[in-house]
């Protein structure tokens, strides 16, 4: 299917304004980027409302994490959805995904604790999967401050807070618990020892639609640095024991390079006995969930992948 029109557009003003590889970058210029095009430029009457927000702070294994508390509209208990954000382990935080997590509240109808873990290069791998883990065991412990119903609760995550989600779910599972209801992984990278001749995508797509190739090996060379093996589950969960994880709603866009990853990680899901939903959206990119104001695909690509996600938790 040809690329989106709105993304189109948008793509065009990006290169014509001439914004660089984040590759090209130092991580601190990344992350200001990253901030500035989701965070400053968001127009005000674009925030998706809730009932409630309030921020706190979770006890990590190397100190606080900021974390950010959703409400729904609604009395009595909701699923509960912990949330980790993408940036390839490098950049964004609870801000830059402070929108994709109010529609999770709104549209699922769940409250959702947003984890702003460390980052890469200055805390590498395992760094941020300890503090995803940690704040996933809080929330278990914590649930009558959160949506209230134990045996609805999910981990969601964007691109590396999918990495970072599947990998909670396979750690959860195995280290006692807590038991999860779901797993949403949007357009997740699930495999850091990457290359063109398994995912083909990787090349196809490596250039031209925002997320680009050589924004994937600077992520992965921040990230992965101290991992003796690439190929280890805790860093790349394709690898890992599958079976006996919970329901999971995998998302995958046509033009995104990391496409064939999380294709691949749907299809071993299901191999494993897992029940899954894939929506794979054509004429879109890496980035879609955010989108959803600049282009009506993405706003309905959107609304399908909340969906999902709600009837997983409605029948848990």
């Amino acid at each position: 299917m040809p690329l989106d029109p709105p993304i189109q557009q948008l793509l065009s003003m990006l290169a014509a304004v001439g914004v660089a590889d984040m590759s090209t970058t130092t991580p601190a210029e990344a992350r200001t980027w990253f901030r500035t095009f989701t965070v400053d430029m968001r127009p005000p009457e674009t925030v998706v409302p809730v009932a409630a927000v309030d921020d706190l702070e979770l006890a990590g294994p190397a100190g606080p994490l900021p974390a950010r508390r959703y409400r729904p509209q609604g009395e009595g208990s909701h699923p509960t959805i912990v949330f980790f954000h993408g940036g390839g382990f490098v950049i964004g935080d609870i801000d830059t995904h402070d929108n994709q997590c109010r529609t999770l509240c709104r549209d699922v109808g769940a409250v959702v604790l947003s984890v702003g873990y460390r980052l890469a290069p200055e805390t590498p791998w395992p760094g941020p999967v300890e503090d995803c883990l940690a704040a996933t065991r809080w929330a278990g412990e914590h649930l009558d401050e959160l949506g209230g119903d134990p045996t609805s609760v999910a981990v969601a995550g964007d691109s590396a807070g999918g990495n970072l989600a599947a990998v909670v779910a396979q750690r959860v599972r195995d280290e006692g618990g807590p038991a999860l209801a779901a797993q949403l992984l949007i357009y997740p990278g699930v495999d850091m020892d990457d290359d063109e001749e398994r995912y083909p995508s990787y090349t196809a797509n490596g250039e031209g639609y925002f997320l680009t190739a050589a924004d994937m090996r600077w992520f992965a060379d921040n990230y992965a640095a101290a991992a003796p093996d690439r190929r280890d589950p805790r860093i790349s969960p394709l690898y890992g024991d599958l079976a006996g994880l919970p329901p999971a709603v995998v998302t995958t866009a046509e033009y995104d390079p990391l496409h064939d990853q999380g294709a691949a990680y749907a299809h071993a899901l299901t191999e494993a006995g897992v029940p899954v939903v894939h929506l794979d959206f054509a004429g879109l990119i890496h980035g879609y969930f955010d989108m959803a104001r600049l282009s009506p695909a993405c706003a309905e690509a959107v609304g399908a992948t909340c969906e999902a996600l709600r009837e997983r938790l409605v029948a848990a």
